[in-house]
C-alpha cells in the first residue's frame, strides 16, 4: 500500500488517541526540559462509569517482571518513546520494589503509538527479537536501558538499538537479522489492536487485577487513597477484581491504594 492510500483499520482507529495525548505530550517536552517534577498523563475519563474493555487474560509465556501467580498483576500498555512511560517505569519499578514481586508483579504489553512516536514499533520490535534469544531476562534489561536512555518523543537514535541488545546480552548479528527482517511487525501491529481493545486510550494504560472481589468499601478506600489522580481511575462494575489507571500516576497516590488493596 503506498502512502497515498487510505490508512488501515487499526491506524483509522488510533487517530482519535494522537488527538487524545497530543497536548499532553507538548506539555511533557516542556517538563523534562525543564526542572520540574516527571510529568503526569492527562486523564481521560470519569472513573466508575466507564468500562476496561475486553482485556486479554495474563499468560505465563508474556514478558512478566515478578510472580505470575502473585498477588497483584500490573498490565501496563506502553510505548517505549512516551514521556509518560519513561515516568512510570520507574514508577512501577518502585512499587515492586516496596511490595516484593510475589505480592506485585508486571505484565509489559506493547502499544506503540506510530501517529505520534515513528520509531516506537520498531523498539518494540526489538524488544521481541531481544526476548527471542535471551527470554525475559534480556527483554526487561532491554526494556530498562531503552527507558533511561531515550529522551522520548522519538529522539532515540536508531543505532543505539543494536548497542543495548548487545548490553541486554543478546547476539547482536542475529539481532539485527531478526529486526531487518520484519518477523514481529504484525506481531506489534496485534498488540496495538489488542491494546484498544482492552480500552487503551492514550499510553501509559495500565489494568490492575487481583485475586479477589473488592467490596464497596474497599473501592471507596483505594478511591481516596489515588487522591487528586482518582480520577484517572476506573471500576469496571461487570470487572470486579480489576481496575484500570489511565496515564502516569503517582507512587504515593498508587502505594496508598494498593496498601488497601493488599492489606
Amino acid at each position: 500500500m503506498d502512502q497515498t492510500s487510505a490508512p488501515r483499520k487499526e491506524d483509522r482507529k488510533l487517530i482519535p488517541l494522537a488527538i487524545v495525548v497530543a497536548g499532553g505530550l507538548i506539555a511533557a517536552a516542556i517538563y523534562f526540559g525543564g526542572s520540574r517534577p516527571a510529568p503526569i498523563a492527562p486523564n481521560t475519563n470519569t472513573g466508575t462509569t466507564a468500562t476496561i474493555g475486553a482485556i486479554a487474560p495474563v499468560s505465563p509465556n508474556e514478558h512478566i517482571l515478578g510472580n505470575p501467580a502473585a498477588k497483584v498483576l500490573i498490565v501496563e500498555y506502553s510505548d517505549y518513546e512516551c514521556p509518560f512511560c519513561k515516568s512510570f517505569h520507574t514508577t512501577v519499578h518502585q512499587i515492586l520494589d516496596t511490595y516484593g514481586k510475589d505480592n506485585v508483579a508486571l505484565v509489559y504489553r506493547h502499544f506503540p503509538i506510530a501517529q505520534l512516536h515513528s520509531k516506537a514499533p520498531k523498539e518494540a520490535e526489538a524488544a521481541e527479537c531481544v526476548a527471542e534469544q535471551g527470554g525475559n531476562t534480556a527483554f526487561w534489561k532491554f526494556t530498562d536501558e531503552i527507558f533511561q536512555k531515550t529522551g522520548s518523543n522519538d529522539t532515540l537514535d536508531p543505532l543505539e538499538l543494536p548497542k543495548i541488545a548487545a548490553d541486554a546480552g543478546v547476539d547482536v548479528q542475529k539481532f539485527n537479522t531478526c529486526l531487518s527482517s520484519g518477523k514481529y511487525t504484525q506481531a506489534v501491529s496485534d498488540a496495538v489492536a489488542a491494546a484498544v481493545k482492552a480500552g487503551g486510550q492514550g499510553t501509559p494504560y495500565s489494568v490492575v487485577i487481583f485475586n479477589k472481589d473488592v467490596s464497596s468499601s474497599q473501592k471507596t478506600a483505594i478511591l481516596k487513597g489515588f487522591g487528586n489522580q482518582a480520577s484517572a481511575v476506573t471500576f469496571d462494575p461487570a470487572k470486579k477484581n480489576m481496575f484500570s489507571m489511565n496515564g502516569a500516576l503517582s507512587f504515593p497516590n498508587i502505594k496508598a491504594a494498593f496498601d488497601v488493596l493488599l492489606k
